[in-house]
């Protein structure tokens, strides 16, 4: 195929070529090599990628809709994972770390009526149990709606706030609302004034009416550990409106912290003599209670998928899939990227992270490694604006808008960064709101999250746009197949000459 073919050529051929000779799972995207963007793209479909979600939602159903680190949902998913690997004929490596496994909290209502809610941790929380009355401390509850602002409240954030109030008790726990400081804040207040426990509950615009809340009070506003040492818990916001009312007892337990071994799934596409290492990674673990299937069993399935269509392929530069641990504490990849020499760290030649990408209302959004749109944050490493650029390139030939996003470590890359390694990540949203003008670029609801279910037991199967997939799942086996053979744009080694990169036009296909 000639240089100055472009993608929107490419996908007009891997439509023909669908229609005469089958997709994924026919016998030709079995037993071919597919060593071309048009076989590649042929072959990872979203059919494929949906079989892994599938899988990774019955895994979820047969283990309490549950597959967070620590827990035999996660176990189950990383046998999955390897079982699909070993199937397609790779070798697999269990990279071993240790967490902290925090233990779901629990609140049961005893006075005047008895009720047993659900409830999520908040980090930096005390353990132990604490059954007393529950006092509600400058709560703005109004009537429904309720006020979607949680910066309205300022519950707990003075010590004055405390005054007034009984909290003389041996076992006195306080309720407390998400508002205008941090919780690490209003938990220190609460302990000084003598509370023995925190109830936090929040607003919708933050953590959700529907579901449990999670969040954490460890650190202090200048970054320093808080060393609390009361429980601390956090409950949906109906139930605040319940717990507010007069004569209340709870019972909080805290569990302690218990240190487990966990592991991130590592697979290795051996290359030829370039010494260059391509490194693919998505965070396989769901959040506590959720099955997970948007965050993030959308980048695990369509990385999964591609490493199945690419397992014939003989790349110029090593391949290596991660499917990391502990996602929402970003430990197994900070464990890995950790223990590597600095030698090891110097063959990756850049690190592609997939987290979020089939959210149900959906925006396309690329890592900013150009730097065009986040001036208060640390420059990227070397590399990341040739990323970005590719991805730009793959969406405007498809002529798909995007955004960038702003260049930070909130997801697995974020260690890379650490180490100066050139980074690149799709992503469609969490709990961002969709704003007017992103409803013009890709459609969906304004006003609502990009993803309702985010980090909430909904998040299921039925939680993913599979439009949105399949475009990113494509965009994931593009990027990896043409890094796989040539890195030149990103770090100057020459790479294969039909995986060129043309400036004028963007990425190529393969002849």
């Amino acid at each position: 195929m000639c240089k100055a073919c472009t993608l929107t050529l490419l996908f007009v051929l891997v439509a023909l070529s669908c229609g005469l000779i089958g997709c994924a799972g026919s016998d030709a995207c079995g037993s071919r090599t597919n060593d071309t963007q048009a076989k590649l793209l042929e072959c990872v479909t979203v059919d494929g990628v949906r079989k892994h979600l599938t899988a990774l939602q019955a895994i979820a159903d047969d283990h309490g809709g549950n597959r967070a680190a620590g827990t035999s949902g996660y176990d189950a998913s990383i046998a999955y994972v390897v079982d699909t690997l070993q199937d397609a004929g790779y070798e697999t490596e269990l990279h071993a770390f240790d967490f902290a496994f925090e233990p779901p909290a629990s609140l049961q209502q005893i006075a005047p009526v008895k009720a047993t809610y659900e409830t999520g941790n908040i980090r930096g929380s005390g353990t132990g149990t604490v059954s007393g009355p529950v006092i509600p401390v400058d709560l703005a509850l109004g009537e429904e709606p309720w006020p979607a602002d949680p910066f309205n409240s300022t519950s707990g954030c003075e010590a004055s706030d405390f005054d007034g109030l009984d909290f003389s008790g041996p076992s006195d726990i306080a309720l407390l609302q998400q508002g205008a400081c941090i919780f690490s804040a209003k938990a220190s207040n609460a302990e000084k004034a003598g509370a023995e426990a925190v109830i936090f509950f929040v607003e919708e615009a933050f953590v959700y009416r529907a579901d449990q809340y999670v969040g954490t009070a460890a650190l202090l506003l200048d970054g320093s550990p808080s060393n609390l040492t009361i429980p601390l818990i956090g409950v949906r916001f109906p139930q605040s409106v319940a717990l507010s009312q007069e004569g209340v007892e709870a019972i909080v337990d805290a569990a302690s912290a218990k240190v487990v071994t966990e592991v991130n799934v590592l697979a290795e596409l051996p290359g030829g003599e370039s010494g260059e290492v391509v490194m693919v990674g998505a965070h396989l673990d769901s959040v506590h209670g959720t099955p997970g299937i948007s965050d993030n069993g959308s980048g695990s399935a369509a990385i999964l998928e591609t490493a199945v269509q690419m397992s014939k392929v003989k790349p110029r530069n090593t391949v290596r899939f991660a499917w990391w641990g502990t996602g929402s504490d970003l430990i197994g990849s900070k464990a890995y990227v950790n223990g590597l020499s600095q030698e090891a760290r110097d063959e990756i030649a850049l690190y592609l992270n997939f987290d979020m990408i089939g959210s149900p209302n959906h925006g396309f959004f690329i890592f900013d490694g150009d730097y065009s749109d986040s001036k208060d944050t640390a420059l990227p490493p070397a590399g990341s604006a040739e990323i970005e650029k590719l991805f730009e390139s793959y969406y405007a030939e498809l002529g798909l808008p995007f955004k960038s996003i702003k260049f930070s470590g909130s997801s697995d890359h974020g260690s890379f960064i650490d180490a100066g390694i050139p980074v690149g990540w799709l992503f469609t949203g969490a709990e961002g709101v969709k704003t007017e003008e992103e409803v013009e670029l890709w459609g969906g609801t304004t006003g609502d999250r990009y993803d309702p279910c985010y980090h909430l037991a909904c998040d299921t199967f039925d939680n993913i746009n599979f439009e949105a997939l399949d475009v990113n799942s494509d965009a994931a086996a593009y990027s990896v197949l043409q890094y796989a053979m040539n890195t030149e744009e990103v770090n100057g080694v020459r790479g294969k000459g039909n995986f060129q990169l043309d400036p004028g036009v963007g990425p190529m296909p393969s002849k």
